[in-house]
């Protein structure tokens, strides 16, 4: 195989796109291998850290990002029973101060936009649609990825973008995923719907006994997210499905009547049967390697899957940038940078969820955890966090 194949990129997503995006920017051309009919995007609103902006900015898309996300003025947390504000984090200058970037939320598929936008605008990007990996092949001068429709794919290298249903990671790991047996409503809801007592500029969030409500704005304020979270009493199986208003409102009977305003909202929803896995040491094989989701999916209670995409596609450019393209030693660099963090995001994850859903005296417990905290003892405390950037990003040694 020679240096003027591509690399394939499985998976159109968020973290598929970035990857594309990252890889040209090192010069590399690359194909991009979709299953769906068409590259695009399901879903409602994200959140975006400061880590998210610094990922855009080293792939080459901050400007079309900015341009289409909602700076909050702070993230709130509510007990949804009785309305206790149990802590509230300016997101304002200091913050942004603090941390080189605002804090801002907007609809996932505005993000998937602005990445295919910088994607296309490169010309070195080919997209394949209706495309599923079905076997992967590889030696020492590169890979072979073979589609349902019997067409191989040549490459120089395989990036494993393909979501939290992985083929690539099928092949090389085999590993389970952990249905969590939380479910996740999702809906988009016009401003002028949109109860006017809850029409904050921020990303708020009421927190019950095994539930929670989200709302926060989106598209210049013109509609509302809206986001319901809830222990299901059925075995749950993992996938996306079409929502029932009566499901929903059968699990929220307890709530005050401010919050449960939220669950009356959506014409429609979708619904999320929700699962991650547990975090493994090595995702990178040779001259493949996963990303995103496909190498670490987890629950959406840090509100970091997408960042965390993006930051794996900013790390993996940088790790080829200082090995000079040699794939092998990039990928394992690459891989040491993000184990440790990516598996943190999904841990913490899990203990955020228990934290939200808190019943009983751990209830309480929960509502004088952040009493009196400071903005800056709550800044402090996300460094960790938000504090990742392009310079910082590779694994020192």
């Amino acid at each position: 195989m020679n240096e003027n194949l591509p690399i394939i990129v499985a998976g159109g997503g968020i973290g598929g796109l970035a990857a594309a995006l990252a890889l040209v920017r090192q010069g590399f051309s690359v194909k991009v291998l979709e299953q769906a009919p068409e590259i695009g995007e399901i879903g409602a609103g994200i959140q975006l850290g400061p880590n998210a902006f610094h990922a855009f900015d080293a792939l080459g898309i901050g400007d079309k990002a900015r341009g289409r996300a909602v700076y909050t003025d702070y993230m709130v947390m509510h007990d949804a029973l009785d309305e206790y504000q149990v802590g509230k984090i300016p997101t304002g200058d200091a913050f942004i101060k603090r941390f080189g970037n605002p804090y801002a939320v907007i609809h996932r598929v505005d993000v998937h936009l602005s990445l295919l936008e910088g994607a296309q605008e490169t010309g070195r990007v080919e997209f394949l649609t209706s495309t599923r990996v079905e076997r992967i092949e590889q030696d020492e001068n590169g890979v072979t990825v073979h589609d349902q429709h019997g067409t191989a794919h040549k490459g120089i290298a395989l990036i494993g973008a393909d979501g939290v249903k992985s083929v690539v990671r099928d092949h090389y790991v085999g590993d389970e995923a952990r249905v969590t047996g939380h479910v996740v409503y999702r809906a988009v809801v016009d401003k002028k719907d949109f109860p006017e007592n809850l029409q904050w500029n921020a990303a708020s969030i009421w927190v019950g006994p095994n539930c929670h409500l989200v709302h926060y704005p989106l598209r210049g304020g013109k509609q509302y997210n809206v986001v319901v979270t809830f222990h299901s009493r059925n075995k749950e199986e993992w996938g996306v499905t079409e929502g029932s208003k009566e499901e929903v409102q059968s699990y929220f009977q307890g709530i005050c009547p401010k919050a449960r305003q939220l669950i009356e909202l959506p014409k429609t929803w979708k619904r999320w049967a929700t699962a991650d896995r547990e975090p493994i040491a090595q995702w990178s094989f040779g001259r493949a390697t996963l990303l995103g989701d496909a190498a670490h999916p987890t629950t959406q209670y840090m509100a970091q899957g997408a960042c965390m995409a993006m930051e794996d596609a900013v790390t993996l450019g940088e790790a080829l940038r200082v090995c000079n393209n040699d794939f092998t030693k990039a990928f394992d660099l690459y891989q040491r940078s993000r184990v440790a963090r990516t598996a943190r995001i999904v841990l913490s994850s899990r203990e955020m969820g228990r934290i939200y859903h808190a019943k009983g005296v751990e209830r309480l417990v929960r509502n004088e955890l952040w009493k009196g905290r400071s903005a800056e003892r709550f800044y402090d405390a996300m460094e960790w966090l938000y504090g990742w950037n392009v310079d910082n990003c590779l694994a020192r040694g």
